[in-house]
């Protein structure tokens, strides 16, 4: 390989552990405390996970714990999207299996989930390890998404792990990956495979989070990147002083990224869905607020700005929502008839006239080119695929649209010209942060440490991120008590509740406490490239949004 010089210097990059884990395997000890309980619908999760739930906390401490050197055999498995330090985290497994006994192998499972059942995997060595050390993607042995649910799928991972005698299967990944984890740790233990199931948890999204685990790792590279890019273009903006530009950014589920986002960067107007959802707002009322930042700033000559869109916002606009579930049942309930139009102009006709009265009149309204994503296909889960939605695209017509007509209103004199961007796939792969880089390794050496103590069903856990690495707090959270039910496919089953943005949290009153002034003014913050060398406030910073949290706990 042609290796870059930061790649070169990367691989020299030793990264930090909690304190608990810097010594010898032996004096790394286990302590268990009470029983947990599910967050919601406890009883029916007990019966689900009969075995499994309610599993104490685990905490790592210094101590003395003979029995975590011995000779191991673990498997790993990448699920779902790319998040920046995956690698690390196979590292920080690889490390701490060699640290208990040199005999110790690591397999990793290839192609995701799918690679376990199918057993396609390869045994990781130290030369492989060294070459993808603290560095972004997951290419050292590939993600999926298949979802281990069957009876068949079931029966061939536990031959799979029987057959390779692995003592613990790692599953990196986020909510639904993580949720899978906990059903073949379940059935591990009803057939009585000895080997424990852990998950860790990995989502840019930053929506896989609660009292116990603080964030998900790839959270703080990815707002990294996107800020540095919403960063250079706010000064561009400012610069040239004749475009609007409308940034989308990933995170379907939840605006973390979009929220972190705009603590970062100060931008003129940033959507949080889940604000959208609580006020009910319309796609009207929406483009009347992005107007009256734009007039307001027309009115001092700034005919630029800055506005931030989350992937997943027009499922949180109440019509929006109501439109694409009627959408979701009607593809699916015609699917076959659908399929056999000629054209997207006859789907686009079929969909219109098949819709109830106020979704029809929606639909209608909408560009062309929107109404035609609408209905593309869909998702493994039926749903519509959101990041193929060009909603920023949709805002700058509708907001042109509204210009146009205050301008000949008469109040509305500036000039308005807009560009879309969509920032997704720039942020999954990227070098790792300092900070995702040592949450990683640290997050894959507690994986080991839970398995070397003969836990299953836990989720790895660090704590105390806005602290120095030193200061972390390693240990385990049982993966049933971040459960609840949910439908699914018409069917209630158990899922790990997404984390969606508080309203009432730090980060969000620290945002709402600016966005006025941002609104109307150039207060553009700029927070340039990820830092990997000089002091520790700019190379090893957390997120804003950790910053934040962790100060209103202390509080």
């Amino acid at each position: 390989m042609d290796l870059s010089p930061l790649q070169t210097a990367r691989y020299a990059y030793k990264p930090k552990l909690p304190a608990a884990l810097s010594g010898r395997p032996e004096d790394i000890q286990v302590e268990l405390g009470q029983p947990t309980e599910a967050v919601d619908d406890r009883q029916a999760l007990k019966a689900v996970f009969p075995l499994s739930y309610g599993k104490p906390l685990a905490s790592l401490k210094r101590g003395s714990q003979p029995g975590m050197k011995r000779t191991l055999t673990m498997g790993v498995i990448l699920s779902g999207g790319q998040a920046p330090g995956g690698h690390n985290v196979i590292a920080g497994i690889f490390d701490g299996l060699k640290a208990g006994s040199p005999e110790s192998r690591l397999l990793g499972f290839k192609g995701g989930p799918g690679g376990l059942t199918d057993n396609k995997f390869v045994e990781l060595d130290a030369a492989t390890i060294d070459a993808y050390r603290n560095t972004g993607g997951f290419d050292m042995i590939g993600s999926g998404r298949t979802k281990i649910e069957t009876p068949e799928q079931f029966a061939a991972a536990a031959s799979v792990a029987k057959s390779h005698g692995l003592d613990a299967l790692v599953v990196v990944g986020g909510d639904d990956s993580n949720t899978n984890a906990a059903l073949l740790a379940e059935y591990f233990l009803k057939e009585k495979v000895p080997c424990s199931v852990l998950g860790v948890p990995k989502t840019i999204d930053g929506d896989l989070k609660n009292d116990h685990i603080e964030a998900s790792f790839g959270f703080d590279t990815a707002t990294k990147t996107y800020s540095e890019l919403v960063g250079n273009i706010e000064r561009d903006a400012a610069s040239a002083r004749k475009y609007w530009h409308f940034i989308k950014l990933m995170g379907r589920s939840a605006s973390h990224i979009a929220l972190e986002c705009a603590l970062a960067t100060g931008p003129n107007v940033a959507l949080i869905s889940e604000e959208v959802e609580a006020r009910g707002l319309t796609l009207a009322q929406l483009c009347d607020e992005i107007c009256d930042s734009i007039r307001a700033r027309a009115a001092k000559g700034m005919n630029f700005g800055v506005v931030l869109v989350p992937e997943g916002l027009i499922e949180f606009i109440p019509e929006f929502k109501i439109l694409i579930s009627e959408l979701n049942d009607l593809l699916a309930a015609h699917e076959a008839e659908f399929k056999a139009l000629a054209d997207d102009g006859a789907r686009v006709g079929f969909v219109a006239s098949a819709l109830k009265a106020s979704s029809g009149t929606l639909y209608k309204g909408l560009p062309q080119d929107i109404q035609r994503q609408l209905i593309m296909d869909r998702d493994p889960h039926g749903n519509v695929q959101v990041s193929r939605i060009e909603t920023e695209k949709l805002l700058i017509a509708l907001v042109e649209k509204r210009l146009a007509a205050l301008k000949a209103q008469g109040s509305y004199s500036g000039s308005f010209s807009a560009l879309a961007h969509f920032f997704g796939y720039e942020g999954r792969c990227a070098f790792p942060s300092n900070f995702d880089a040592d949450y990683c390794y640290s997050l894959g050496y507690t994986a080991w440490a839970l398995a070397a103590a003969g836990l299953t069903g836990y989720l790895s856990s660090v704590r105390n991120l806005a602290s120095p690495a030193a200061e972390w707090q390693a240990g385990g959270v049982p993966l049933t008590m971040m459960m609840n039910m949910e439908k699914r496919h018409g069917k209630e089953k158990p899922v790990i509740r997404k984390a969606l943005v508080e309203l009432d949290g730090a980060p969000f009153k620290a945002f709402a406490a600016k966005r006025a002034a941002w609104a109307v003014d150039s207060a553009y913050r700029f927070p340039g490239a990820i830092q990997y060398y000089g002091p520790p406030e700019v190379c090893d910073r957390p997120t804003e949004t950790l910053i934040l949290e962790s100060a209103a706990r202390e509080r």
